[in-house]
């Protein structure tokens, strides 16, 4: 597991592609042969679609919103964010849910919802590239790449340049 380490002015430097190769050994150990790959828009999405090139799987990865579950609608409204597309039959399946950051666990438990509307899983698994903390609700990932901390006052996502590589933006809340 990769650690995080502390620039010269104390703030938290990432390697997110370094983090990504550790993801990327993390997931090639847990597929299975049903095993189907599902990220979270956008930051997840984006690593389910890296992730399903990289492993050579057949297909594309599905996409999973969390828009129409989410327990701060009223707060949020509907945001702009991709649909849930999923290119493979749910029931019986052993998805893979993939995200760039686990925090409350509040879009975990939204995004569960929304895959129950697809069908039954046969398992549900989670894999994330950064799990800091803070949880809310009783949900944790089955493989990370690296666990931090950060204030609460402070938001962490994942941003992908024009060459598809990835890099952390950390953000005042």
């Amino acid at each position: 597991m990769s650690h995080p380490s502390p620039a010269a002015s104390g703030s938290l430097v990432l390697d997110a592609e370094a983090l990504y190769r550790e993801l990327l050994r993390g997931v090639r150990s847990m597929l299975t042969p049903t095993t189907r790959l599902a990220g979270i828009a956008s930051g997840g999405a984006w690593l389910a679609e890296r992730l399903q090139k990289d492993l050579g799987l057949d297909g594309a990865p599905g996409v999973l919103s969390s828009v129409m579950h989410r327990d701060d609608f009223a707060q949020r409204g509907l945001s702009a964010g991709a649909q849930t597309t999923l290119p493979f039959d749910v029931n019986g399946a052993d998805v893979l849910v993939l995200d760039d950051v686990l925090y409350t666990g509040r879009t975990i438990r939204a995004v569960l919802n929304e895959l129950f509307d697809y069908g039954r899983p046969a398992s549900v698994r989670l894999a994330v590239l950064v799990d800091r903390g803070g949880r809310e609700l009783p949900v944790q990932a089955d493989f990370a790449a690296a666990r931090v901390a950060l204030p609460a006052a402070q938001s962490l996502a994942l941003a992908r340049g024009d060459s598809g590589t990835f890099q952390f933006q950390v953000k005042e809340a």
